[in-house]
C-alpha cells in the first residue's frame, strides 16, 4: 500500500501499530468507530483508511478534560490523540485484529470535527446485515467508509498499479484518447453533448477508444494501453453501469497468439501480486461453436466438467413418451451427468431442477439416478436390460450419478443480436441450450465445483455478424472493424462485390456462418475481456462496411477518417479490454459493480449522493440552443 508519511496530525497511521511499537509514543488521527465505557474508563476504536486501533482512556494517563471529551464523543466523530503504545493485558488480546496485540494509552484527544448520528451504520456487528442499498448509495461517502468497501477500494488501487508497472514493462505507451468524440454507429447508445460554440450540433462520449486506438498503430505507437473511461447509455444490471473502466490495449505487428500472451501475462501478474495465486499458462482455448456444443454458453465455467452428452439415438429408441416423440420432431436430447449427484442431493433438490430449467425458457427437465440396484427416476422404468446398458456407456454414468437432460431444439450456427419477439427457434440462442447451462450451473452450486478455483479460457472464432430482428439487417456481432477469418472471406467478398447488400443478400451472409478473429476471456463462468484482430485492408474493410449495408457515400461520412489513415500504411493489429470493474469486483468477492466504483449509479443510472442527473433552467437550455417538447397537461 506504500509508505504512509508523518502530518502534523499523526507520526503514524492507527491501522500500522504492533508489537514492536510498544514503548513509542504516537500522535493518531480518524474516526471514532465505537465507543465503550466502563465505570470510569473510556474505550474508543480509532479508525483510519488503514484499520483500527484501540484508544484506553482512564484517569491515570489521561487528562481530566480529554477523558471528558471521550466520554461523550459520538461515532464518526473526528479526532486526533497523542499516548503511548503499550500491550494489552494477557487474555484481552484480540485476534480478529492487526492491531489486537496493543493499545494506545492516550493521554490527550482533541476533537477536529463533530459528526451527528450517521443516517446508516458504519460500525456493524458480525453478520449484521448493511443498510438498504439505496440508503447506502444515497449517503455513499459514509458507507464508504465501511471495511468490506475500503477494501475492495484498496484492491482495486493496487490493482491499476501492477496493470500500468507489467504494460509499461513489456513495452506499452499510456495514451489518453478523448472524451469528446463523434457519434458513432453501431453498438450501444451514446451519451451526447450538446456544443455551445457549434449549435446544433453535438458530440458523443466514447463507449470505448476503439478507433482512436486503431488510429495510434497508423501513427506508428506500436504499443498503446490506458485505463479508459467508457460510458454508454444501456439498461443496468448488478454487473453494468453507464460509465466503467477498462485496460485498453493495441499492439503492432501481431497475431491472435501474440495478443493472447501479452494479456495472460498481465493476468497472471495481476493473479500473484493481488492475490497470491499462481496460474497456469497457456489459458485453455475454446472455439466458440466448441463452446456452445460443449456448455451451451460463450463464457462457461471450467472450475467443473459437467459437459453436454448427447443421447438422442440411444433414448429415442425407448418407449418413453417424451424420447419417443424426438422421433417425428428431430429434437435433441441432451443432458449433464452429476458425478455423485444421484446419492448426494435430497428429493426437494431433484424436483426443485424443473424450476430451474422453467426459469431459463424450457419447458422442464427430466432427471435419473443410476444406482447399485438399477435405475431410478422419471424414465427409470424404460432403462431396463440393454436400453439402460447403452444409455449408461453413451453418457458415462456410474452408479451413484445423476443424469439430468433438456429436450428440445440445440442449434449451431450464429446467434441474433438480440432475442426478439419474432425470431424463430433457428435464429435464437435456444432455450434447450440455455436451460441445460443454467442446470450446469445450479448443479455445480449444489454440489460445491463453483466456489473457489481460476479458471481462465480464451473462447475464439466468434461469428463475424448477427443478424438483428427488428431492422431485418446485417449487424456486426463485436464490431465492423474486426478482422474475418481467412478460411471465410470467400463469402464475404462475393456478396459485397456489387455494392452494399440488401436485406436478402444479408440474410444469406448471415447463414454462411462467416467466423471471426475476435475472442473473449472467460474467468469461471464471467466474460472479462474482448478483443480482435482488426481489419488493416482499406478493401477489406470497405467490403465489411458493405455487408452491413453501408454504401460508399455513408461508409465515408461515417467512417471517412479512418478510411483515409487506411490509405497511408496500416500494420497489421490486434487488441483487448478487459472490463476493469467486473474484473476488481471478481478478485474481491463483491457481488456488484456498485460496490468496487468509489460513486457509482443505481440501476436507473441516477447518483442519489449528488442528485444526479437533473433538470436544466431554460437559461441554460437557450444557451445550448435547446428546446425541450414537453407534454402538455391533459387539462388543457
Amino acid at each position: 500500500m506504500g509508505q504512509e508519511l508523518p502530518t502534523s496530525y499523526r507520526t503514524t497511521m492507527a491501522g500500522a501499530l504492533r508489537g514492536v511499537d510498544v514503548g513509542s509514543t504516537v500522535r493518531l488521527a480518524g474516526w471514532v468507530h465505537r465507543r465503550r465505557d466502563l465505570g470510569g474508563m473510556v474505550f474508543l476504536d480509532l479508525r483510519d483508511r488503514s484499520g483500527l486501533v484501540q484508544l484506553s482512556m482512564g484517569p491515570d494517563w489521561t487528562e481530566a478534560e480529554s477523558l471528558e471529551r471521550a466520554a461523550s464523543v459520538g461515532a464518526e466523530t473526528v479526532v486526533s490523540v497523542e499516548g503511548e503504545v503499550v500491550r494489552r493485558p494477557a487474555g484481552m488480546e484480540n485476534r480478529d485484529l492487526a492491531t489486537g496485540e496493543v493499545e494506545v494509552h492516550a493521554r490527550r484527544l482533541q476533537i477536529l470535527a463533530a459528526a451527528q448520528t450517521p443516517p446508516i451504520p458504519v460500525y456493524q456487528l458480525p453478520g449484521e446485515e448493511p443498510a438498504a442499498e439505496e440508503l447506502r448509495l444515497r449517503y455513499r461517502y459514509l458507507d464508504l467508509r465501511r471495511e468490506p468497501l475500503q477494501r475492495a477500494l484498496a484492491l482495486r488501487h493496487r490493482s491499476l498499479q501492477v496493470v500500468r508497472r507489467h504494460l509499461a514493462g513489456e513495452g506499452f505507451w499510456e495514451v489518453d484518447t478523448p472524451m469528446l468524440t463523434r457519434r458513432t454507429p453501431e453498438g450501444a447508445r451514446d451519451y451526447l453533448v450538446p456544443s455551445r460554440v457549434q449549435p446544433g450540433e453535438f458530440y458523443a462520449l466514447p463507449q470505448s477508444p476503439q478507433l482512436y486506438k486503431q488510429l495510434l498503430m497508423v501513427s506508428g505507437f506500436d504499443r498503446y494501453f490506458q485505463i479508459a473511461k467508457c460510458l454508454r447509455d444501456e439498461d443496468l444490471r448488478a454487473d453494468r453501469q453507464p460509465e466503467f473502466t477498462q485496460i485498453d490495449a493495441e499492439l503492432s505487428f501481431v497475431d491472435e497468439e501474440d495478443v493472447l500472451g501479452v494479456a495472460e501475462r498481465m493476468v497472471v501478474t495481476l493473479w500473484r501480486e493481488v492475490l497470491g495465486v499462481e496460474l497456469e499458462t497457456p489459458f485453455p482455448r475454446l472455439t466458440y461453436a466448441a463452446a456452445l456444443e460443449r456448455y451451451g454458453t460463450d463464457k462457461p465455467d471450467l472450475r467443473f466438467g459437467m459437459e453436454f452428452v448427447d443421447v438422442t439415438d440411444v433414448l429415442r429408441e425407448t418407449d418413453f413418451r417424451l424420447f419417443a416423440a424426438t422421433r417425428e420432431s428431430g429434437d435433441r436430447i441432451k443432458g449433464v451427468v452429476a458425478k455423485g449427484g444421484g446419492e448426494r442431493l435430497s428429493r426437494k433438490e431433484l424436483d426443485g431442477l424443473n424450476d430451474v430449467a422453467r426459469g431459463a425458457g424450457a419447458p422442464g427437465c427430466v432427471w435419473v439416478k443410476r444406482t447399485e440396484d438399477g435405475w431410478s427416476g422419471q424414465f427409470a422404468r424404460f432403462l431396463e436390460g440393454g436400453a439402460g446398458e447403452r444409455f449408461a456407456e453413451a453418457a458415462g454414468l456410474a452408479p451413484g450419478d445423476l443424469f439430468v437432460a433438456v429436450i428440445g431444439r440445440y442449434w449451431m450456427r450464429p446467434r441474433v443480436a438480440e432475442s426478439h419477439e419474432g425470431a424463430s427457434d433457428a435464429e435464437r440462442l435456444t432455450a434447450s441450450e440455455g436451460a441445460l447451462d443454467a442446470l450446469r450451473r445450479h448443479l455445480g452450486d449444489l454440489l460445491g465445483l463453483r466456489s473457489g478455483g481460476h479458471a481462465w479460457a480464451w473462447v475464439v472464432e466468434f461469428p463475424l455478424f448477427e443478424w438483428d430482428v427488428e431492422s431485418n439487417r446485417l449487424v456486426a456481432a463485436h464490431h465492423p472493424f474486426t478482422m474475418p477469418h481467412p478460411d471465410d472471406l470467400a463469402p464475404l467478398l462475393e456478396s459485397t462485390a456489387s455494392g452494399a447488400v440488401d436485406a436478402e443478400r444479408g440474410r444469406r451472409l448471415f447463414d454462411a456462418g462467416i467466423r471471426s478473429r475476435a475472442y473473449d476471456a472467460v474467468y469461471n463462468g464471467n466474460e472479462l475481456a474482448s478483443g480482435s484482430i482488426r481489419i488493416h485492408d482499406a478493401e477489406l474493410q470497405r467490403a465489411v462496411f458493405r455487408a452491413l449495408g453501408l454504401g460508399e457515400a455513408e461508409a465515408e461520412s461515417k467512417f471517412g477518417f479512418l478510411l483515409e489513415a487506411f490509405r497511408h500504411g496500416v500494420p497489421p493489429h490486434g487488441g483487448f479490454a478487459f472490463g476493469f470493474d467486473r474484473l476488481v469486483m471478481l478478485m474481491s468477492g463483491m457481488s456488484s459493480l456498485r460496490d468496487v466504483i468509489a460513486f457509482p449509479k443505481t440501476t436507473a443510472a441516477r447518483a442519489l449522493f449528488e442528485g444526479a442527473p437533473a433538470p436544466l433552467d431554460e437559461g441554460d437550455l437557450a444557451e445550448l440552443g435547446i428546446s425541450l417538447a414537453r407534454e402538455r397537461r391533459k387539462s388543457e
